[in-house]
């Protein structure tokens, strides 16, 4: 589910192509790292507020020279070699947004993008109906400042980026191209499919050792890097997140997007920086493109990776005889620790973050399309650390189905079990040990099945209704027959 548009542009964002970009808000971001260290970077570094005055075509001498100049200080810095020639370019808005389009229509399918929107809608990450191409379309060509494509072995920046900005744009993006010159970070990303969230956290390492290099290429006249400094997150996270609210699309987006957005630049730099301090520098990156993270949470939690700790394998049955025949399944694939975190922030009142997601080992869902209803089910399936745990998640989720289903009738609560009935159908949800199931949009028998299918005793009896109380002449009418029969009278 979490790679639709979260691949466009680098990931940029719920499901989708694999383009190394960086965003016109990171980039001042970034900046902003290295401007509050000294006087001196701040006067290197401009805001990138004046127009660009820069020939506006690819052949620039001023534009290779610089690239050039650019590539090699990266090669430097990232101790990775320059195996081949690079193609450098300046590219209009028009082509910017032209690219985006051709690369999403090779990378997904209309059913696929179809089935990525249903899961974001499913667990109520977008509204109903929301145009998801659309509006990531246009997100992106106003953010992409730059970016790298791996197939045409091509790095592009927008000719509207202002020439001080050019070089920052170009140490990010060329970071990419030697990586890829190194590693084929095209297909390294792609070889966690059809794991959403393994390929998240690769996709994180990408753009988070690319904001950490671009970093280290701000602070080269200072003689220090990622290593030397604190966490560099919490400077390019402040500045992030200003730089959004700016924009008129992103300032209105869904908090999922915005966050989805930022995830792979934040908490990939924040991994990276606790790599390389873990290791011998940016000598020692080719260690973990050998042995990538699995997982969103590995990327959250740096040491977890660092130890080897992975997660659990959590799996749902096969469904042919489980669900109901018209049920067509649309995806299923992993959440993840950063995907559970926004599903429990996003019906969360203040939309804060919540450490109950840390608690996350592993997740498998299924969503489904019902043929005759045009409803959404979605079966999901969470493995936390502890009963304890689970026994908080139960609680939390609850709360959160019940504020994202409206007009709930016939409730019925148990210890670690909850359903409702709603217009499109029961909801349910149980936790056993520390295991964690919700089904939506299904009947109480569908819910059963899934439930023995895992290997689970039977739920909690849904309570008989009572019957309608009756009046005098009903039952002057039921008992009739009966006085009849016994006198033998007609």
């Amino acid at each position: 589910m979490f790679s639709a548009w979260r691949q466009r542009a680098t990931r940029l964002y719920s499901k989708s192509n694999r383009t190394r970009a960086v965003l016109i808000l990171l980039v001042f971001a970034g900046t902003a790292v290295a401007a509050r260290q000294s006087s001196s970077a701040q006067a290197a570094i401009a805001s990138g507020t004046a127009t660009s005055t820069q020939a506006n075509h690819s052949s620039s001498p001023d534009f290779i020279k610089a690239a050039d100049q650019v590539l090699l200080q990266m090669s430097q810095i990232l101790s990775l070699p320059i195996k081949q020639p690079l193609k450098k370019s300046l590219r209009s808005k028009q082509e910017v947004r032209d690219y985006l389009v051709r690369e999403d229509k090779e990378d997904k399918n209309d059913a696929e993008r179809y089935a990525d929107a249903k899961t974001l809608e499913a667990f109520g990450l977008i509204p109903k109906d929301f145009p998801l191409d659309s509006f990531m379309l246009d997100v992106l060509t106003d953010q992409v400042a730059g970016l790298y494509d791996p197939k045409a072995k091509e790095f592009y920046i927008a000719d509207w980026i202002p020439v001080d900005e050019q070089k920052t744009v170009m140490s990010h993006e060329l970071t990419h191209a030697l990586e890829d010159q190194s590693f084929r970070i095209d297909d390294w990303i792609k070889a966690a499919r059809p794991n959403d969230d393994a390929e998240l956290a690769r996709d994180s390492v990408s753009e988070g050792s690319a904001m950490a290099a671009m970093v280290d290429y701000q602070m080269l006249d200072q003689h220090i890097g990622v290593r030397e400094l604190p966490d560099v997150t919490l400077l390019i996270r402040a500045g992030a997140i200003t730089e959004m609210d700016k924009d008129p699309n992103l300032a209105k987006a869904p908090i999922y997007i915005r966050d989805e957005l930022l995830f792979p630049y934040l908490a990939g730099t924040g991994f990276t920086q606790e790599f390389l301090k873990a290791h011998s520098g940016w000598k020692d990156i080719h260690l973990v493109f050998e042995n990538p993270p699995v997982s969103t949470q590995q990327i959250l939690h740096p040491d977890l990776y660092l130890n080897g700790t992975k997660p659990v394998a959590a799996t749902l049955p096969t469904w042919k005889g489980v669900v109901p025949e018209n049920w067509k399944l649309l995806e299923e694939n992993t959440m993840g620790e950063f995907g559970v975190g926004e599903v429990l922030k996003q019906f969360r009142k203040d939309n804060s973050e919540d450490p109950l997601s840390t608690a996350w080992k592993g997740d498998r869902y299924a969503v489904f399309e019902d043929a005759k209803s045009k409803t959404t089910p979605l079966v999901f399936r969470l493995v936390l650390d502890s009963p304890e745990d689970a026994a908080r998640f139960f609680g939390q989720y609850s709360e959160a189905l019940e504020l994202k289903h409206s007009g709930r009738t016939n409730l019925l609560r148990r210890p670690n079990y909850f359903q409702f009935q709603t217009d499109s159908g029961g909801v349910f949800l149980r936790c056993v040990a520390n295991t964690c199931l919700t089904v939506e949009n299904a009947t109480r028998e569908t819910y059963d099945k899934i439930d023995k299918a895992i290997g689970w005793d039977p739920a909690p009896a849904t309570p008989m209704a009572a019957p309608a109380p009756q009046t005098l002449t009903q039952e002057f009418k039921d008992e009739r027959p009966a006085t009849a029969l016994s006198t033998g009278k007609s």
